[in-house]
């Protein structure tokens, strides 16, 4: 038979029909007929009124599931559902029988993440069928569970459908505490002004809406199924374990939506924090900028001032013959008098306009 395991695991059949994981026939709770030919475990059935028959199947092609419907009058539509994997939660009644789509979610410690599994559940007074497309999630510890625990087939068909939904719904706590724990580190992120942290703080929330589409219709569907599984009448004691497994799908909820709006808090600081950050960036800059600025004045300031003389004195050092005072006694002091005077006005232009 093919052994269910997590993700990531294989799965190996000894069964003789490709895509039966599981095929075991009970009669009040004890194992009857186990890994048959599915046309011995119809006529098993019909030779024990009280035998229930619980089916597994890892992704089965549509001669397989065709032969499941006509034995147990699984409607055409659930059937073609059951083909394609990727179906939204649901649970459907199609007369005697019903058809239920779970999305399992897992926690990843190792990559931080979460990984989802599909499984679609086929149910009648005598029968259950499950159908997995991956190797998640796993139904081999429910099966054990209830083959050691004494009456938990009383139930028949309802008891095995709770086990699968309360088995599903235990996983979620895991993942709620893997959530938590991101969001401690995203949190610690954000005031470290890590870079990486938008990246992450997308991806993490892109997985709480994945989540929350996977707890959300479980709402509904313990409400149709509170009503009645196949024949309308669900016993009180099975009533009391929906109502436990609805309130751990109402505390998850509740969790989800805490999540969301500690997601969206800390993006928006975050944001703020980026912007703050960017904000004194600019003040940094534009101050570097002025001190710039005011340092190209002093240096253009002084080359002007310092420019005047060096002007003067090159055009008298020219020697030529006929120049302006050259012959006159006071020309050297005249220009000596012209470059103080000419810098010292200069000095004060740029003194009176703050460049110096």
């Amino acid at each position: 038979m093919i052994e269910q395991s997590g993700s990531g695991g294989t799965a190996t059949s000894t069964t003789t029909q490709p895509g039966v994981v599981n095929n075991v026939v009970y009669e009040r709770g004890e194992r009857l007929l186990e890994n048959a030919p599915l046309p011995e475990t119809f006529r098993t059935l019909g030779q024990h009124p009280d035998a229930l028959a619980w089916i597994g199947l890892f992704r089965p092609d549509a001669d397989l599931l065709a032969t499941l419907a006509d034995a147990f009058g699984l409607h055409e539509l659930a059937i073609e559902d059951a083909l394609n994997a990727h179906q939204r939660p649901k649970v459907e009644r199609y007369g005697d029988t019903r058809f239920m789509v779970l999305r399992a979610a897992y926690y990843d410690d190792a990559a931080e993440r979460i990984t989802f599994g599909e499984l679609h559940v086929f149910s009648g007074h005598n029968f259950v069928v499950t159908v997995r497309h991956g190797e998640s999630p796993r139904l081999t510890p429910v099966r054990r569970r209830m083959e050691t625990t004494p009456g938990a087939f009383d139930e028949g068909a309802e008891a095995i459908v709770y086990a699968i939904l309360d088995a599903v719904v235990d996983g979620f706590d895991p993942v709620v505490a893997g959530l938590s724990n991101d969001i401690d580190e995203i949190e610690t992120q954000v005031f470290d002004g890590d870079p990486e942290v938008s990246r992450r703080i997308y991806q993490l929330n892109r997985e709480v809406i994945e989540f929350e589409r996977a707890v959300s219709p479980l709402v509904g569907i313990l409400d149709v199924l509170s009503e009645g599984f196949v024949d309308g009448a669900v016993g009180v004691e099975l009533q009391q374990y929906l109502r436990d497994v609805a309130d751990h799908v109402v505390r998850a909820k509740e969790r989800i939506e805490e999540f969301r709006v500690l997601l969206r808090d800390v993006l928006a600081v975050h944001t703020n924090l980026v912007a703050q950050r960017q904000s004194e960036e600019s003040q940094r800059l534009s101050a570097a900028s002025n001190r710039q600025a005011e340092e190209a004045r002093l240096i253009s300031g002084w080359a002007a001032i310092l420019f005047v003389p060096s002007l003067i004195g090159s055009i008298y050092g020219m020697n030529f013959r006929f120049m302006p005072e050259l012959d006159w006694p006071l020309g050297y002091p005249f220009a000596l008098l012209l470059m103080v005077v000419a810098s010292f006005s200069l000095w004060a232009v740029f003194k009176r306009r703050g460049w110096l």
